[in-house]
């Protein structure tokens, strides 16, 4: 799957020596979760892998998934396109405690 990025910061912390104030774990974290993403035929994927918590939000934010970055931190995506021709779209990382 193809990635797209909604934010030059998110962007920069995956491939830089930049960390966008978060903390190392959260930052590996990421790293490991758009590796998982480019690998993933669709997201069934991650709903298959438990630990991903991976789920749809709810409200005005209905069109958007989170996946888990440890117990506190998620990673906030977006889906477009179909098929073959899906991008997830990184929306960003948020902390929902």
């Amino acid at each position: 799957m193809d990635l797209v990025f909604r934010g030059r910061r998110l962007d920069k912390l995956e491939t830089d020596d930049f960390d966008a104030g978060y903390h190392p774990t959260i930052v590996k974290a990421f790293r490991r979760r758009l590796q998982q993403i480019r690998a993933a035929v669709d997201e069934r994927d991650f709903y298959a892998q438990k630990s991903l918590r991976f789920k749809k939000l709810r409200g005005d934010r209905a069109h958007q998934r989170s996946m888990r970055l440890n117990d506190k931190w998620r990673l906030v995506l977006e889906f477009e396109g179909r098929g073959a021709q899906k991008v997830a779209v990184i929306v960003g990382i948020e902390d929902y405690h």
